[in-house]
């Protein structure tokens, strides 16, 4: 479940965005040497990859230090930019046709209180298969201050220069030869990014999803694989700084986790134009191939295949990739809204077959009004066909990898019910910093992706993890307890309860001897041992960097309307026994939440209570 904050110009970039849609080297510049090949034809050259797998085939040269400012403020808060992706994923499927246009007439069922739709080919967006291979692409700077593109002859440029090192997520600085002038901005620094880019004005080694927000939003880009690429664990990565051009190329590059390589190439000319290159052995299938400007809102997703010249307009161009299908959230809800009121406050989608690849379940918020916790105020409910009143969706994929018994512990410290309830308490939670024992502001209560608890927080066994902690004495320590619960300080951020009801409560710092080994960044587990540097946090300290929450817990909500719809593929029946699940669930879910709040607040997910 990787998850930026983002920023309140990135939010009302959305109100302007326009989505269109037209049909790796040896030291001292040298190339490496290949493995036996048969003898090239004059047309078809060696590509100057062929043979490299492993970090341990050449001497490495050490990368230049990075400031790490970029990389901060994108790993901060990162789930907030899934709105926007999912928003410029229907947006470009639509006009490119990977979705059905919506029928007439929707297709659902109530069956009980649960919402069946069935996809008719409008609820989930068609593979797009990676067409680039043995091709090359030439992108030249246009009248709108932009890009065009066309297809080129796919032979990579033989010299590939220095090689660099670098890990997963990882970045690099390199001096360019000339000046760069990329969308309007002169440009003399790059940085060489691990996942398949580069980025100018800082570098961007974030672990988080490498969808079309970043893209759009981060730094100023020159993207030809942009995927999560590891070359910790094979292939290489070269740059060759010459007169005539500045060379990226990844050579067999694996993708995370995977035995799947990359090898592309991009070079940058003197004349501002942009090549890439795209090797016919890479088998990784899901990317983006992309300019970026960086923060902006303006994308046009194109076909990259077409012989071209392709108009890019003055913002972004991109294509994305996929292997699988992807489900149309925005599509999804569309279709609810069709034939149910715009009565609630978050819809829980479930599926019946895998689809989410990037998490294990996900939640999207859509809008937020509350001030002081760490999310900005928009609203784009509107997008999605709600008049105002929806605030998030939990996207839970498929029912089948869940246990029949909702309590039953399956992830780790997890059960269904606590997923769930991590997955709706991501409409508020966790994002907050405070001021720690310097008087400076901090994030060391925040683990994974910027928005879940450290697991080093004492959280007293919040479903948003971090752990209960027991202190053993002695700057000793033992988790003896997780995922059971909101905590006090949970529901001070949910509207439950006010400041002065929030106790002290403590994160250790600096953790040594830690037994089993665990990040920050680890999920909960129960049993683990270690020591460090007790650190005491008041609410009043994170109110000094939050601000004050706004509405109070005396005007808040004390009533959270959710719908739960189950999603049936094309072609496909709700199976009875399916539905009956998902019900136990949801009534299980009711009794979960009002436990794990301790009472404050209740969820109600009937389709249409009385009353």
């Amino acid at each position: 479940m990787r998850r930026i904050r983002h920023t309140r110009a990135a939010i009302l970039l959305v109100a302007s965005v326009t989505v269109s849609a037209v049909a790796c080297g040896g030291n001292g510049g040298t190339t490496p040497p290949s493995s036996p090949q048969p003898a090239p034809t004059p047309t078809t050259p060696v590509n100057p990859c062929s043979g490299i797998t492993s970090e341990a085939e050449a001497p490495a040269l050490q990368p230049v230090p990075v400031a790490p400012s970029w990389k901060a403020s994108v790993v901060d808060g990162d789930p907030r930019w899934r709105v926007l992706d999912e928003l410029y994923a229907h947006r470009g499927a639509v006009e490119r046709g990977l979705i059905a246009r919506p029928a007439p007439l929707a297709v659902t069922q109530d069956v009980g209180e649960i919402a069946v739709l069935r996809d008719e080919g409008d609820l989930v967006l068609r593979p797009n298969t990676l067409d680039l291979r043995d091709l090359g692409l030439r992108f030249t700077r246009n009248g709108p201050g932009g890009y065009d593109v066309q297809r080129i002859d796919g032979a990579f440029r033989q010299t590939l220069g220095d090689r660099l090192t670098l890990g997963d997520d990882d970045s690099v600085e390199r001096a360019l030869p000339f000046t760069v002038t990329f969308y309007g901005a002169s440009q003399t620094v790059s940085y060489v990014n691990s996942d398949g880019n580069v980025t100018f004005e800082g570098p961007d080694a974030s672990s988080t999803e490498r969808n079309l927000t970043r893209l759009l939003i981060g730094p100023p880009r020159v993207a030809p694989f942009l995927a999560d690429l590891d070359p910790s664990a094979g292939g290489a990565i070269f740059a060759r700084a010459a007169a005539s051009e500045f060379t990226v190329t990844w050579c067999n590059v694996r993708g995370f986790e995977s035995q799947r390589t990359a090898t592309v190439q991009t070079s940058l000319l003197p004349d501002g134009s942009i090549e890439m290159k795209f090797a016919g052995s890479t088998n990784l299938t899901s990317a983006i191939v992309a300019l970026s400007p960086g923060r902006t809102g303006d994308l046009a997703q194109v076909d990259l295949s077409a012989q071209g010249p392709t108009p890019g307009g003055g913002g972004a161009l991109a294509e994305r990739f996929a292997q699988s299908g992807q489900l149309d959230t925005v599509a999804v809800v569309r279709k609810f809204y069709a034939t149910h009121p715009d009565l609630y406050d978050q819809l829980i989608i479930w599926l019946d077959t895998i689809l989410v690849t990037d998490a294990f379940a996900y939640e999207v918020t859509v809008a937020n009004e509350i001030r002081g916790i760490g999310i900005d105020q928009y609203d784009l409910s509107r997008d999605f066909g709600s008049g105002g009143r929806l605030r998030s969706l939990a996207v839970m994929d498929w029912l089948g990898k869940y246990p029949e018994d909702p309590a039953q512990k399956f992830l780790g410290e997890n059960s269904t019910v606590s997923v769930l309830g991590q997955e709706v308490g991501h409409r508020w939670l966790a994002f907050l910093r405070f001021l720690d024992h310097n008087r400076r502001p901090s994030d060391a209560l925040l683990g994974r992706g910027r928005a879940h608890w450290s697991f080093f927080m004492d959280s007293d066994a919040s479903v948003m993890e971090g752990n209960d902690i027991q202190a053993l004495g002695g700057g000793s320590f033992r988790t003896v307890a997780a995922v059971e619960r909101f905590s006090l300080l949970d529901q001070y951020a949910m509207g439950l309860i006010a400041e002065h009801e929030v106790p002290p409560f403590f994160y250790v710092e600096s953790p040594v001897n830690v037994t089993p080994f665990k990040n920050f960044d680890a999920g909960p587990q129960v049993g683990v041992t270690f020591n460090g540097t007790r650190r005491d946090v008041l609410i009043q300290d994170v109110v000094a960097v939050m601000g004050t929450r706004v509405p109070p817990a005396a005007t808040s909500p004390r009533l959270h309307r959710q719908a739960f719809l189950y999603v049936v593929g094309q072609g496909r029946e709700a199976q009875a026994t399916h539905v009956e699940k998902l019900d136990r669930v949801r009534q299980a879910w009711e009794a979960f939440f009002l436990k794990a709040t301790d009472g404050r607040i209740r969820a109600e997910t009937r389709l249409r209570p009385p009353g």
